[in-house]
């Protein structure tokens, strides 16, 4: 019920913008599960790279089947991490989101399709690399807008907790969709006059689909806000506070990288997790899609409720479950065990996502909202890069130690929130009252 009234208390346009994003977000996250399936399978031809060392020394790193996927999954996310800045910076001096959207999107999704082609694993490599360009030029454009959309500081945690619901609906049941479709491939599409589809190309094809139909959905249904403006000259990131060692949005910035990285650690072990739990991959994917399903269920409750009680409380909330949560999935051996555990970790994902990018969007200055974002944005996808590549490495030390690194980095995370974020809201004034009697 909180999830149905959240969406009916929201602004149109929200919606709108919420559900393409869905639809992208499905296609997209279908590769997750996908891509490190692929890599391992006959259509790719990765024998010559196993066992090769990198670097020089000390430095050497051998390359191994868990990093070589860790390598694919991981590029995706420096580009759109880092890219974001830029992008986010471009739109706000244009004062324009939405041909950013677009641009984004097909870049995103005629990837996805080339997969069909792709059989050697320098050209994953390529192809992953522009799909992150395309999610840099989409990303804060779209939290940008949603920002823009919100009528006041008093509505704005519960447009952004409706806007990642729908979106984490379409990234989280992505994997559990991707790994029914490669499983039950081939597709004799002959009937229709198509030739047949093994389960890989099916699902790089229904990838693409998900694109196209979302850029059909930005294109005709969504628009920049009007009183979106053009930033001046100075628009930039601060790194100090006015008052304390770190800005405060900065300080989120980098404690969503722990975030992303604790998430992500679980995907690059697809296989040895399967190992270990004695599981078949359908488990995987509900385990990986159980974060997003917790994230669903409770983000448009904690937004709003972020608009009533005030951003922090949920903030240390989330970063204190983020601990736990993360360092059992290197401890418990049960499927359902590790299924309850992920759980676990979408509600602290859940406490932190909304409240964070309403309190960043409280603090953002006009025609801004692109940049101050863009730390945000860009701090979880490169927390979301960061995380299979570290567990790609780490893993070599014992399946236990990447997430004793990841809780390591969360009880870090906490304390810099801790330190130096403060409230935005006053909680007793009169709009967040009104949005506390929706």
């Amino acid at each position: 019920m909180g999830i149905l009234s959240g969406v009916t208390d929201t602004d149109s346009r929200v919606i709108v913008l919420a559900l393409a994003r869905m639809v992208g977000a499905a296609g997209n996250s279908f590769l997750i599960v996908v891509l490190p399936l692929y890599i391992t399978s006959d259509f790719v031809d990765i024998e010559g790279l196993l066992g090769v060392e990198v670097g020089v020394g000390a430095a050497a790193i051998t390359l191994t089947e868990p990093l070589l996927i860790g390598v694919v999954l991981s590029l995706f996310g420096f580009l759109n991490s880092l890219s974001q800045p830029f992008t986010g910076r471009i739109s706000d001096r244009v004062g324009a989101r939405r041909p950013f959207v677009l641009a984004g999107i097909l870049l995103l999704g005629t990837a996805s399709g080339l997969y069909t082609v792709a059989t050697s694993y320098p050209a994953l490599v390529l192809l992953r690399a522009i799909q992150g360009l395309g999610a840099a030029l989409i990303i804060p454009a779209t939290v940008a807008l949603v920002n823009e959309y919100a009528a006041s500081d008093a509505d704005r945690g519960g447009n952004f907790g409706v806007y990642n619901t729908f979106r984490l609906i379409g990234f989280g049941f992505g994997p559990v969709l991707a790994g029914a479709v490669v499983a039950r491939g081939p597709y004799d599409l002959s009937v229709v006059g198509l030739p047949v589809l093994d389960g890989f190309d099916a699902a790089f094809v229904a990838a693409c689909a998900g694109a196209y139909l979302s850029f059909t959905l930005v294109f005709l249904l969504v628009r920049d806000a009007d009183d979106t403006a053009e930033a001046g000259d100075d628009v930039s990131i601060r790194v100090r506070g006015e008052d304390r060692l770190l800005d405060p949005v900065f300080t989120l910035g980098l404690a969503t990288v722990a975030m992303g990285a604790c998430i992500a650690l679980f995907a690059t072990l697809q296989n040895q997790v399967n190992v270990r739990l004695d599981q078949p991959p359908v488990w995987f994917g509900a385990q990986f899609a159980a974060v997003t399903i917790a994230n669903v269920i409770f983000q448009v409750p904690v937004g709003r409720a972020s608009d009533r009680i005030g951003r922090r409380p949920f903030l240390l909330a989330g970063f204190v479950l983020l601990v736990p949560t993360t360092l059992l999935q290197g401890i418990v051996t049960e499927p359902a065990l590790m299924m309850l555990v992920r759980l676990g970790q979408g509600v602290a994902v859940a406490c932190v996502f909304a409240p964070s990018l309403a309190l960043a969007g409280d603090l953002a200055r006009e025609g801004e909202s692109g940049t101050t974002l863009s730390v945000l944005t860009m701090g979880f996808g490169l927390g979301v890069a960061l995380g299979p590549l570290a567990s790609g490495w780490l893993y070599g030390f014992g399946f236990v130690v990447p997430f004793a690194v990841g809780a390591a980095a969360a009880a870090i995370a906490l304390v810099a929130v801790f330190t130096q974020v403060e409230e935005t809201l006053d909680v007793g004034d009169e709009p967040a009252a009104a949005a506390g009697a929706d």
